[in-house]
C-alpha cells in the first residue's frame, strides 16, 4: 500500500513551511500564486486527500456559468426542493460566462468547505478537480457545457432526441425549408441540438442548408438578430427551430416587426419549456428539458458521494419531451395553396 505524503513533508518539498501549506489547503488568500501553483502541484503528486477528521459546513455551492433569471430559477427550485429537506443552505455563484469559475471562486469554496459543488453549464479543469478531491469535497456538473470526463458525476438530458424531435415534427407538419437558431456551438448541449436536427433531415432525405444553422448565445437578442437575417433571406424558412426558448422569444419579436404571423407565416419550436413558454403570444412548442428533475438529481447525488456513497452511474440523462402548444403549424403553401 503506498503511504500518502504528510503535509510536513509536502511543505519540505516545496520549500515553504507547514503553515504555508494549511493556508493553501483551507483557501486562504495570503499566499503568493507561484507558491500556490506549486504547493497545489505536490498536493496532487502525492496523492493528498484530507482526513475526514472535521464535518464539511452544511452548505452545497451551486455555480452557474451564466444567471439567467428564467432558467436559473427552474434550476434553483429543485436545488432548493432538495437541501431544505437535508437541513443545509445553499452558496450561490456566477462564473461571468467562463466555463470554469476562477481561482477566487475555488479559494472561496476551499475556505467554506462546503458538503458539495454543484455546477450548471460549466465545469472545472483538472487543477480545479485535483483541488476539491484533495479536500475532500464532492462534485457534480449538471447540463455540462463540454466533456467533464468519465470520472466526473454529471447529470444531462438528452439533448440529441430533443434536437431531433423538434424538427421531425417540424417536418411532419410539411415544412421543408427549416432553420435552427443554435446556442453556443462550444457547448456540448447546444452542438447535440443542431445535431438532432441535422439527423431528422438527413432521415427525411432533406439537404442541410448551412445557411439555415445560425449560432447564438442563448440570450433574447441572438434569436432577434438570427431571425432577421433568415427571414430576410431570398428563400427565408418557413420554420426555426431554436436551441431555446429565450431565443425563441426574440425571433417572435423579429417576425413580428416583418409582418409575419405565428404560425400562419412562420412556425416556432423552442428548448427548455421555461412558464413563459405557456404564456408567449401564441404559446410556445417546446422541447421540455426537465431542469428541476436535474437539479434535483444532480444535488440528491453531490450529498449522497459526500456521504461515502458512490453513485450506481456517473453519468445520468433524463429524458427530452416535445410540447406542442399553437406556435406551429404546416407551412403557408400548404395552408394556402
Amino acid at each position: 500500500m503506498t503511504r500518502v505524503a504528510t503535509l510536513a513533508e509536502i511543505a519540505r518539498e516545496a520549500g515553504v513551511s507547514t503553515p504555508t501549506v494549511s493556508k493553501v489547503l483551507n483557501g486562504r488568500a495570503d499566499v503568493a500564486p507561484s507558491t500556490r501553483e506549486r504547493v497545489e502541484e505536490l498536493l496532487h503528486e502525492h496523492g493528498y486527500q484530507r482526513r475526514r477528521s472535521s464535518s464539511p459546513s452544511p452548505l452545497l455551492e451551486l455555480v452557474f456559468h451564466e444567471l439567467e433569471s428564467a432558467w436559473a430559477m427552474e434550476v434553483i427550485r429543485g436545488v432548493e426542493n432538495v437541501v431544505r429537506e437535508e437541513g443545509l443552505s445553499v452558496v450561490l455563484s456566477e462564473s461571468s460566462g467562463r466555463l470554469s469559475p476562477g481561482q477566487s471562486w475555488m479559494d472561496g469554496v476551499l475556505a467554506r468547505r462546503p458538503t458539495g459543488v454543484v455546477l450548471v453549464l460549466s465545469g472545472l479543469d483538472k487543477a480545479q478537480q485535483a483541488q476539491l478531491t484533495s479536500r475532500d469535497i464532492p462534485f457534480v456538473v449538471m447540463d455540462p457545457a463540454g466533456d467533464p470526463g468519465q470520472e466526473v458525476p454529471a447529470v444531462g438530458t438528452t439533448n440529441w432526441n430533443g434536437g431531433l424531435a423538434a424538427t421531425r415534427h417540424l417536418l411532419d407538419l410539411g415544412h421543408r425549408r427549416i432553420a435552427v437558431i443554435a446556442g453556443p456551438l462550444r457547448m456540448m448541449c447546444s452542438r447535440a441540438r443542431v445535431d438532432g436536427y441535422r439527423a431528422a433531415l438527413d432521415a427525411a432525405g432533406v439537404a442541410v442548408d448551412p445557411a439555415l444553422i445560425r449560432e447564438g448565445d442563448f440570450h433574447h437578442e441572438a434569436g432577434y438578430r438570427e431571425g432577421l437575417a433568415l427571414l430576410r433571406l431570398a428563400d427565408p424558412p418557413t420554420a426555426i427551430y431554436t436551441g431555446n426558448d429565450l431565443q425563441a422569444l426574440g425571433l417572435y419579436k423579429a417576425a413580428g416587426e416583418l409582418g409575419l404571423r405565428i404560425p400562419d407565416d412562420l412556425s416556432v419550436v423552442g428548448f427548455d419549456d421555461l412558464p413563459v413558454a405557456l404564456w408567449a403570444c401564441p404559446p410556445l412548442t417546446t422541447v421540455r428539458q426537465p431542469l428541476t428533475e436535474m437539479a434535483e438529481v444532480a444535488t440528491r447525488m453531490v450529498i449522497d458521494i459526500a456521504r461515502g456513497n458512490q453513485p450506481s452511474a456517473l453519468r445520468v440523462d433524463l429524458a427530452t419531451t416535445l410540447v406542442e402548444r399553437s406556435s406551429t403549424a404546416p407551412p403557408p403553401s400548404t395552408v394556402h395553396p
